[in-house]
C-alpha cells in the first residue's frame, strides 16, 4: 500500500506540475520602443516607418499609441493578455490616460485594441470594432500585416487628433555626446591648462576632470558613463606634464571615445509609458 500511496502521489505531483507548465502565462516584453515585433512580421524599414508616424502623432498630440504583435496570448483571452500589456506598459499620459496598443495575436489570428480611459470618447468600442473588421482585418487576410497596421494607425490617428486633449509639453531635443566632441576637446585642453596653472599638477587636473565629468552628465550622459569621461580628463590633464599646450601634440581622440560607440550617447529616442490608466475599453477581431 505503501508503493501506491507513493505512486499516486508522484502522478498528481506529475499533473500538477505539467498544468501548471501548459497554463503558464505568455510574459509581457519590455518597453522599449512604439513598434515592438515579436515575429519577425515587419522589415526593418517597415517597423520604422510605423515608428515615425507613431511619433509625430505624440508629438503633436501627446498621446501614446503602441504596436505589439506576439506569435500568441495563449492560455489568455486576447483582452485579458492586452490588459496585462498596458498595465505594464502604462501607454499615454497619466492624466489624460490618452494611450493605445494595437496588439497581434499572429498565431491565433487574432487582435484587438486596447483604449485607454480618456480616448473612451474619441474612440468608443464601436469605432475601434470598426477599425478592425473594416481597416485592418481585409489586409490582414491577404497577408499584408504593414498596410493593415499602416492603414489602421490612420484611422486611430484621425480619431485622436479630433479630440482635444491637453497640450503635450515641448520635447527637449537631445544632443548626442559625438555632436559636442570637438567642443569637448577644445574646452578640455582650454580648462585643463587653466586649471593646472592656478591650482597645481593634481588639483588642477582633478577640478578638470570633474568640470568635464558634471558638463557630460548635464547633457544627457548617464552618471556611470559621465564618471568615465570625468576621469579620462582627468587622467590625460595629468599627463601633460610641464609641457604646457604642446602636451596636448599626443591627445587622443577617445577623450569622449567611449560614448563615440554610442553606449553613453544622449540621443536616443528612448520610448516609455507615461503613467495612463485602462479600463478595458476596446475591442478585439480576428481576420
Amino acid at each position: 500500500m505503501s508503493y501506491l500511496k507513493a505512486g499516486f502521489l508522484a502522478l498528481c505531483l506529475t499533473m500538477l506540475l505539467a498544468s501548471r507548465m501548459t497554463f503558464a502565462l505568455v510574459e509581457v516584453p519590455e518597453l522599449r520602443a512604439r513598434v515592438t515585433d515579436l515575429t519577425g512580421t515587419l522589415t526593418a524599414p517597415q517597423q520604422a516607418s510605423l515608428e515615425a508616424k507613431l511619433k509625430v502623432l505624440e508629438d503633436k498630440k501627446g498621446s501614446q499609441v503602441a504596436i505589439l504583435i506576439l506569435p500568441s496570448t495563449q492560455p489568455e483571452d486576447i483582452a485579458q493578455y492586452s490588459i496585462r500589456a498596458v498595465e505594464k506598459w502604462q501607454l499615454g499620459r497619466e492624466k489624460p490616460d490618452d494611450g493605445v496598443l494595437l496588439l497581434v495575436a499572429k498565431n491565433d489570428r487574432k487582435l484587438r485594441i486596447e483604449v485607454g480611459r480618456g480616448l473612451e470618447g474619441a474612440i468608443p468600442d464601436i469605432y475601434a470594432k470598426r477599425i478592425i473588421s473594416d481597416v485592418i482585418s481585409p489586409r490582414f487576410k491577404g497577408g499584408d500585416f504593414f498596410s493593415g497596421l499602416d492603414a489602421g494607425i490612420d484611422s486611430l490617428s484621425k480619431l485622436i487628433e479630433g479630440e482635444a486633449l491637453p497640450i503635450p509639453e515641448p520635447q527637449k531635443e537631445n544632443i548626442s555626446i559625438d555632436q559636442l566632441l570637438p567642443m569637448l576637446l577644445f574646452g578640455g585642453l582650454v580648462s585643463g591648462l587653466v586649471l593646472r596653472g592656478m591650482f597645481g599638477t593634481f588639483v588642477g587636473s582633478a577640478l578638470n576632470g570633474g568640470l568635464v565629468g558634471i558638463i557630460v552628465y548635464w547633457l544627457g550622459t548617464a552618471l556611470f558613463g559621465a564618471s568615465i569621461i570625468g576621469f579620462i580628463a582627468f587622467f590625460i590633464t595629468m599627463m601633460l606634464g610641464s609641457r604646457g599646450i604642446n602636451g596636448y601634440s599626443g591627445y587622443p581622440g577617445s577623450y569622449g571615445g567611449g560614448p563615440g560607440s554610442g553606449g553613453w550617447s544622449g540621443s536616443g529616442d528612448v520610448f516609455s509609458g507615461g503613467g495612463g490608466d485602462f479600463g478595458g475599453g476596446g475591442a478585439s477581431g480576428d481576420w
